[in-house]
């Protein structure tokens, strides 16, 4: 039996007729209003420069159609901040801070349309950002799973542990563990979620670099073997990668997994992490995520979105094509 949390998300997918939409690339449309995200905590670092423009670009996505908004959380650690001078405690303000953005953001936005009887939104569920471990390197790892032989399962679960508990205390409707690049990583957030004895909703997104496999070169059949067994984890999928791997991920994740599938795949661009840049590939452009957000819910996947270099109109297209009639 489901909980009353991991109801409301199996809720919000059936009131969208079948198929979610999740937001889009939040330190693009940040950098879209003029912020300059050159470092090591990534959009993050807006949680201390201006969290105004934070609670904004939420906003802007639920203006374009959002189901579900991420926090700003994705590369917020406290060794991060504390790399920064900040103190734990700081550091755990900081935190709270990104979900109760997000958290405002949403009730603000649902009190203001929810009078209109016409208006075209869903009240959103604000889903907790948890990064990988390779995301808090900033080296690139994220897209290569290579942690090296010091890196153990204890070591993953102690570098996520204080993060989560923080986030959950801040009062999200469910956690987004993403960028997951390898199969201790997926185990150790699934530990993890049993060890808190966590009673939000959970999905786990990994990535991939070649549409086959994890960046580590491991089989997504074995990376899905502890979330397979876990009733923490609600979703399954892929994100932050190339859209035309897409297609095929969602055929080889429905053989692999009962769980809901999510996919929020980037434009197409390859980010180079240590050149720190988007280098030109084969990219989407808006257009045609509409044609193939219809192509991926027809395939089975529950939840859609963007990831980097999507924007509100990726978002509001993909709203816009997922409820038009068929």
């Amino acid at each position: 039996m489901k909980s009353e949390k991991g109801q409301m998300l199996h809720d919000l997918i059936e009131n969208a007729g079948g198929c979610a939409v999740t937001d889009g690339g939040f330190a693009t449309q940040l950098e879209k209003h003029g912020a300059f995200i050159n470092d090591a905590l990534w959009s993050a670092i807006y949680l201390i420069k201006d969290p105004q423009l934070i609670k904004q670009v939420h906003v802007e996505y639920l203006e374009a159609g959002a189901d579900i908004l991420v926090t700003s959380s994705y590369q917020a650690t406290l060794p991060g901040f504390s790399s920064k001078g900040l103190s734990i405690e700081e550091g755990e303000s900081l935190l709270e801070r990104s979900v109760k953005l997000a958290v405002e953001a949403r009730d603000n936005f649902w009190n203001s349309v929810k009078r209109n009887s016409g208006n075209r939104y869903r009240r959103a569920l604000v889903a907790a950002s948890i990064g990988s471990y390779g995301a808090y390197l900033a080296d690139g790892s994220e897209y290569s799973g290579c942690y090296g032989p010091d890196v153990n399962l204890k070591e993953l679960k102690d570098f996520h542990r204080r993060r989560l508990q923080v986030l959950i205390e801040a009062g999200p409707d469910l956690l987004a563990f993403e960028t997951i690049p390898n199969k201790l990583e997926a185990q150790a957030c699934v530990e993890l979620l049993e060890e808190e004895s966590v009673k939000i909703p959970s999905w786990i997104c990994f990535t991939t670099v070649d549409g086959e496999n994890a960046p580590s070169g491991e089989s997504f059949k074995d990376c899905l073997e502890s979330i397979n067994k876990s009733n923490k984890v609600e979703a399954v999928g892929i994100n932050c990668a190339p859209p035309y791997f897409i297609e095929s991920l969602i055929c080889k994740f429905k053989q692999l997994t009962n769980k809901a599938i999510i996919v929020y795949p980037n434009s197409g661009e390859v980010w180079d992490g240590k050149a720190k840049k988007w280098l030109p590939s084969k990219c989407f452009h808006d257009d045609d995520f509409g044609f193939n957000a219809r192509r991926w819910r027809d395939l089975g996947a529950k939840i859609i979105g963007g990831c980097c270099r999507t924007t509100p109109s990726t978002i509001q297209i993909i709203s816009n094509a997922l409820r038009a009639k068929s």
